[in-house]
């Protein structure tokens, strides 16, 4: 009896441990989720800002007459 206890005890401790590592894992994954996403949404003001000078550029150019 006292050898089941001892391996539940065991087995316990591993599960919490286990728990523990997953816990500071899905804490980690969501901080570099956060992160990607600021980065993701500045990508994609610097690309809306270069879309919007590259269209006032192209505007500048004359056309070209026939």
């Amino acid at each position: 009896m006292e050898a089941e206890l001892k391996a539940l005890e065991d087995k316990l401790n591993q599960f919490i441990e286990a728990n523990q590592r997953l816990r500071e894992d899905t804490q980690r994954l969501r901080q570099e989720l956060a992160s990607a996403l600021h980065r993701n949404k500045q990508l994609e003001e610097n690309i809306s800002l270069a879309t919007t000078r590259l269209e006032q550029i192209v505007e500048q150019i004359p056309a070209e007459e026939a």
